[in-house]
């Protein structure tokens, strides 16, 4: 007698070793949160996309977020699980749009879909930055350019996101050389890595995610800058009372996390040094600018891109 999982493998025709898709139609803009909500092992791969024109396509304003489980490993309990992810998901965030995702599960033809997705990957430049996968040995087209080296299939996304893709191009603008950079919700570790290889002398990031500090140490030694970046597990507690005076203090983390935190952002911000905090969306911008200015801090610019915006700016003049 067989089991539900070995049922729905015979009825969709392939073996216990092939694969299943798992997809999710996300609004723009919230792609790579529900990819981390996808990461799920022993596959933690997340493609953006659709396969091809002949696949299903998402509404206008929604992109395709896929990842591929072991046929074995698919069963009702597990399509269950994924379920209630996302449902907890939308809770968290409390965003009407990330409420009711649903996914959707599609048994799959023999093929390696861990890593083919990799073909359909496309390289990016954020000013003089050219992010490329391992896997392309190329180097980047221009002779000014500099190869930020980045494996997209890892839980912390691929650098693409419209917060992480504003704060990258103001780091590029920025950084003159020989700063002290603090990174805080430092994630995959890119916007310390992007600094130091901008120029930026150290770089401190600290998260609270477990895995943030594998994750940011793998980039910065396969990018060359790992003996200038120091990743530590954890919130502000993490870091002495003497440790502060930084030339430039980074955070990409939601809004209220930004205001919870916007004096001790303050607190470590040199006098004469400048912030770039991105992750607000636009409907938030006007209470985080608020908060921002309550503390001390004044923004001097702003970097809008889709719903999010980057706000730019030191201490109150």
């Amino acid at each position: 007698m067989t089991n539900e999982a070995e049922q729905q493998s015979q009825e969709s025709g392939q073996s216990a070793n092939g694969w299943t898709e798992v997809r999710v139609d996300v609004p723009l803009g919230w792609q790579e949160l529900v990819g981390e909500a996808l990461s799920f092992g022993p596959c933690t791969t997340v493609a953006l996309g659709t396969t091809s024109i002949a696949a299903r396509q998402p509404d206008a304003n929604s992109e395709a977020v896929r990842t591929f489980v072991m046929a074995k490993d698919d069963n009702p309990a597990f399509r269950a699980s994924v379920q209630a992810k996302l449902e907890a998901l939308g809770e968290a965030v409390g965003v009407d749009e990330l409420r009711g995702l649903k996914a959707a599960f599609k048994p799959l033809p023999p093929e390696d879909y861990a890593t083919s997705w990799r073909k359909d990957w496309k390289p990016f430049r954020v000013g003089k930055l050219v992010l490329l996968p391992p896997w392309r040995e190329e180097g980047p087209p221009r002779d000014t350019d500099m190869r930020l080296t980045i494996e997209p299939g890892g839980s912390f996304g691929s650098g693409r996101h419209a917060s992480t893709r504003t704060c990258l191009r103001v780091i590029d603008l920025r950084i003159r050389g020989g700063e002290r950079v603090l990174d805080a919700g430092t994630g995959s570790g890119i916007l310390s890595v992007a600094a130091t290889m901008l120029g930026a002398d150290s770089a401190l990031g600290f998260d609270i995610d477990p895995a943030s500090r594998t994750s940011a140490e793998e980039l910065a030694e396969s990018n060359g800058v790992a003996a200038r970046c120091d990743f530590r597990e954890g919130d502000f507690s993490v870091l002495g009372d003497d440790e502060a005076n930084f030339d430039v203090v980074l955070a990409n983390i939601y809004a209220d996390v930004l205001q919870a935190h916007a004096a001790e952002l303050k607190r470590r911000l040199a006098p004469d040094g400048w912030f770039a905090f991105s992750g607000c969306r636009i409907d938030h911008r006007d209470a985080t600018v608020a908060k921002m200015s309550e503390v001390g801090l004044e923004v001097h610019e702003e970097r809008r891109r889709g719903r999010w915006v980057t706000l730019v700016g030191g201490h109150c003049r």
